[in-house]
Formats: C-alpha cells, sequence, structure tokens
C-alpha cells in the first residue's frame, strides 16, 4: 500500500507494508531529502491509527528511501503559492496531522524503531526522537531548522529535546540551530545507538526481530507508564505501574514468562 503525491517532478510516496509481525513505514521522496507533503503525513497517520489495534503487528519500523531518513515537512511546496494561509489554520489542522503522527509514535502500545541515514531535520528528527529505539548510520545529521529559517518548533521538539538532552543541549539545537552528527546524537542521548553505515541495516534487523518477540502487552504497558511518570511524582508513578502490572500479569505471555523461568529455557511470547 501506498499513498501518491502526484504535485510536480518530485512527488513522494509513503509505503506503507507488512512484513510478519513488522509494520514498515518508508518515506520515500528522493528528490527533496525525503520531505513530507500533506498526503505522505496523512497516510503516517492512518497507519499508525490501525497498527495501534491490530492484534498481529508486534513492532513499526519507519526508515527513508535512499540516501535520507526525513527532511521534515515540506513548507516550500506548502508556501509555493505565496498566499498567506487563513488566520487559525495551523492550529485548526496541524493537531490532527503532522503533530498527530508525533502523539501516536509516542503513545502507540507497540514498539517503535526508526531507521536513520543522511538528513533528519525538523519534524524527522522529531520524529527519531519520539521513536522508542532510533539507529543511525555515523553519517547521520539531526537538525532543527525551525529557527534559522525564521519560525519557532514544532512537532514536539520543545517537549522532547529537553527530555532527551537536557535543557543545555535543547537549545543549542532549537534555538541556535546547531547540527549534530550521529555520534554526538547517541552520546546526549537523542537516539538509541550510532552504528557504521555497513553495520545499519543488520543491527536495525536484530533488534526488530528482538522486540517482535518481546511480549507486546506488557512492552506496551511499561512504554505508558514510563511516558505518564514523565509528569508525576513517586507515589502516582508506582500507582502507573500497578495498573499495567495488574493487566500484564492476566497475560499469557506472562505464564508463558513464569514456565521459562521454572524450565530454564527462553520463553516464547506471542503478544497476548
Amino acid at each position: 500500500m501506498t499513498d501518491e503525491n502526484a504535485s510536480g517532478d518530485n512527488a513522494g510516496t509513503l509505503g506503507v507494508e507488512r512484513d510478519g509481525p513488522i509494520l514498515r513505514l518508508i518515506i520515500d521522496r528522493r528528490g527533496r531529502r525525503n520531505a513530507l507533503s500533506h498526503a505522505m503525513i496523512d497516510t503516517l497517520v492512518a497507519a499508525l491509527t490501525d497498527a495501534a489495534t491490530d492484534d498481529e503487528l508486534r513492532v513499526v519500523h519507519i526508515s527513508g528511501a535512499g540516501e535520507d531518513f526525513c527532511s521534515g515537512v515540506d513548507w516550500v511546496a506548502t508556501n509555493a503559492t505565496g498566499k498567506r494561509p487563513p488566520t487559525g489554520d495551523l492550529v485548526r489542522r496541524i493537531p490532527h496531522t503532522a503533530h498527530r503522527v508525533i502523539e501516536l509514535v509516542h503513545t502507540v502500545h507497540l514498539p517503535v524503531v526508526c531507521t536513520v541515514r543522511g538528513w533528519a531535520a525538523g519534524m524527522g528528527c522529531n520524529l527519531a526522537a519520539a521513536a522508542d529505539f532510533t539507529l543511525a548510520d555515523t553519517g547521520a545529521v539531526f537538525w532543527e531548522p525551525f529557527l534559522p529559517r525564521g519560525f519557532s518548533p514544532d512537532t514536539g521538539s520543545t517537549w522532547l529535546l529537553p527530555r532527551l538532552v537536557g535543557l543545555t543541549r535543547a537549545k543549542r539545537m532549537l534555538l541556535l540551530g546547531e547540527k549534530i552528527t550521529a555520534t554526538e546524537a547517541a552520546d546526549w542521548g537523542l537516539i538509541h545507538q550510532a552504528v557504521q553505515p555497513d553495520e545499519l541495516d543488520r543491527t536495525t534487523d536484530e533488534l526488530l526481530a528482538r522486540l517482535a518477540a518481546a511480549p507486546t502487552v506488557a512492552f506496551g504497558l511499561a512504554k505508558q507508564s514510563i511516558h505518564r511518570n514523565l509528569r508525576t511524582g513517586l507515589t502516582d508513578a508506582m500507582d502507573n505501574e500497578l495498573y499495567g502490572l495488574e493487566l500484564s500479569c492476566r497475560t499469557a505471555d506472562f505464564k508463558e514468562g513464569l514456565a521459562a523461568f521454572r524450565e530454564r529455557r527462553s520463553p516464547e511470547f506471542h503478544g497476548r
């Protein structure tokens, strides 16, 4: 399944592919460093929304085709007409489009993995930051280009970056527009790992296989608790954990985990 954006010579597609328990979302607009059109963003929203209720899926993988991951929203095409959008247009529309993508990546009860090559800029950088695990080749570049282009940040960057890399580094990226390498991004805690280019696909596949074999329900509940507990005190955090514990202890994977422990073997989880 793909979404076609046929505007001009740089038309893009958003590939949506099922690979067993893995949902692969492939950003493909190579003529513009995989900048996202409105139609491609709509397809991302639909695919992630569907994934949230698909019992057969165990992991979501987001990648870019060609040499880049994603250079953000295609603001050049959006403003090509030269007409000023009506007052309130962004406030009305973006929470249901670009911002909804980040929200879904951050909240879906499935592990989300991004593989980054080349540029991860703007919304592309924030997609990588919102994912549970991001692997990048050592030549990748992460950039928040908002201030250098004269407008303020969006797609969750002012919430995600201070929590991941700290306030001072977040200000370097957001207010000064400094580009950082994949190695710096890994050292700062922005991404999971920087990997040599020739090892990136293998390392990604190993992580996807590991997550696809994980206890999916427990993973989703743990992810929910981690994110909710960023905004709570200790007592509320433990209440959130207790909710997840109560539900995960009712799963078949919990029973399998106990049986495997007793029998001194590796568990075979089925995401149920």
